[in-house]
């Protein structure tokens, strides 16, 4: 569905100082070994590594410097092998103009003292430090950073350290949804609701943090499309329709038609613009084609959604950012507001009307007629859904006062109980801070009334997104 998107490149490089090889024998070889344990073990699908292994000297930095920029790399990571001069460091990140992760990583746990001072030979024992003082340079690299305005965040442990590898691990997966939102193409079609001022977004801005093309859609295309649709396609859809969802039984089967119809379209119109994410709203008065479209929408957007281009109602354009950012996490991103909440058991009820990602569902998604969608025109087709119990994170692209974009962030845990049954996504979610104090928590940052939840705890990855994407993050639980 998505056009090819070119792979995420990470750059390496390790450091060193040339001055020392003469002087120690056999330093060089070390730290070039520790170079390959770490390349081996940033190895994953869908990565290119460009490792330009030792850098040791001015010329060499320059030459790596236009290396990474040739490549076209989207994040280096530094490792700090031994001490190194900032001079030879520099050049290699300013020509890459991209961010940079230092890697502070140990050989081991610590030195072993006794054998270290057994040496007898005073250059031994230096060369043997060598090997070991990673920690050194970090305060130069990051003084020299700071004032050359480069972005740079740290990662220290040791070579074989799970928590060191589980943060930078964290890492790649952060650049790989950085670059995802790079290539991202998302639709707008409609208009927004009117008077919802908190829904009003800069699109400019969000060409600008998160990359990608936003391409705005008439509403008529889709109605053209629909006109174009197969008896025979929709009979397939139906059937798709009635394997993929638990279909109520007071379900009209004209109204599945007109949605079977309207879901074909909408996938022709995805494929016709290379959509990876959408945002819609329309009310089509005065115009039955349009009207019919948009009223027969929401089962056509969930199956969207639940394969990885995340739609979302009433022009959110800010919340199908935060969908897309989710889903490409791997955590889903249905698309939610606050419902109620529950004081007895201490959790706030979340959902919405429209799409649902059907990937995250407790259980088969329910379709329901309605006979009025409220707020809006018309009637027709819902989903009803719970996102599947156990733990999930919030999240919701926030527009701020001085027109920036932030994130904001909780994580809490989806429980079963009781919800209401009215066609619509709804879950029970409980948070660490409790419910009022969610709640207050949440509605100080100016969220806006629409979030995007996914599965699993994934503040921490969301929190380095929004570092690479250079932008301010916030969590709350």
């Amino acid at each position: 569905m998505h056009h090819d998107q070119p792979p995420l490149r990470i750059g390496l490089f390790s450091i060193g100082l040339d001055a020392y090889w003469p002087q120690f024998p056999g330093l060089r070889e070390k730290l070039l070994a520790y170079n390959q344990q770490i390349a081996s073990r940033i190895v994953r699908n869908g990565v290119e590594i460009v490792n330009l292994e030792l850098v040791d000297s001015p010329e060499k930095a320059l030459t790596a410097g236009h290396r990474f920029r040739e490549r076209d790399v989207d994040i280096i990571f530094l490792h700090v092998a031994t001490y190194a001069l900032s001079s030879t460091v520099l050049p290699v990140v300013r020509r890459a103009k991209t961010p940079v992760v230092i890697l502070n990583l140990a050989p081991g746990p610590a030195i072993d003292y006794a054998s270290f001072n057994q040496l007898q030979d005073r250059g031994k024992m230096t060369g043997e430090w060598l090997a070991w003082c990673q920690a050194c340079p970090v305060p130069e690299m990051a003084n020299v950073f700071q004032r050359s305005r480069i972005p740079f965040f740290q990662v220290t442990g040791m070579l074989q350290d799970d928590a060191a590898w589980s943060e930078i691990d964290a890492w790649i997966d952060a650049a790989k949804v950085a670059h995802t939102m790079e290539h991202n193409r998302l639709g707008l079609m409609g208009h927004y609701y009117g008077g919802m001022l908190d829904i009003y977004s800069d699109l400019t801005m969000h060409c600008a943090v998160f990359g990608g093309h936003i391409e705005i859609i008439e509403v008529d295309e889709l109605a053209a499309l629909r006109q174009e649709v197969t008896t025979a396609a929709i009979a397939d859809r139906v059937r798709i329709f009635y394997e993929t969802f638990d279909v109520q039984p007071d379900c009209p089967a004209s109204e599945l038609e007109r949605a079977a119809r309207t879901s074909v379209a909408l996938d022709e119109l995805v494929r016709r613009h290379n959509l990876g994410s959408m945002a819609y709203y329309y009310q089509g008065t005065g115009n039955p084609a349009n009207e019919d479209a948009i009223t027969s929408i929401i089962l056509g957007t969930s199956l969207l959604t639940s394969r990885g281009v995340p739609v979302a109602g009433e022009y959110e354009v800010k919340n199908a950012q935060a969908m897309k950012i989710m889903d490409a996490f791997g955590a889903g991103g249905s698309f939610s507001e606050f419902y109620a909440t529950d004081f007895e058991d201490g959790v706030v009820l979340m959902g919405h009307d429209g799409p649902g990602h059907l990937a995250i569902a407790e259980g088969k998604t329910k379709v329901r007629p309605l006979g009025v969608f409220h707020g809006k025109t018309g009637r027709g087709l819902s989903v009803e859904m719970s996102v599947r119990n156990g733990p999930v994170t919030l999240l919701s692209v926030v527009q701020t006062a001085d027109g920036r974009l932030k994130l904001l962030m909780a994580e809490g845990e989806s429980t079963p109980g009781p919800i209401l049954e009215i066609g619509n996504t709804n879950s029970r979610y409980r948070f660490p801070l409790g419910v009022r104090e969610f709640i207050n928590a949440w509605n100080s940052h100016g969220p806006a009334h629409h979030c995007a939840i996914g599965l699993g705890h994934i503040a921490d990855k969301l929190g380095k997104f929004g570092a690479l994407v250079g932008i301010e993050s916030v969590r709350i639980c």
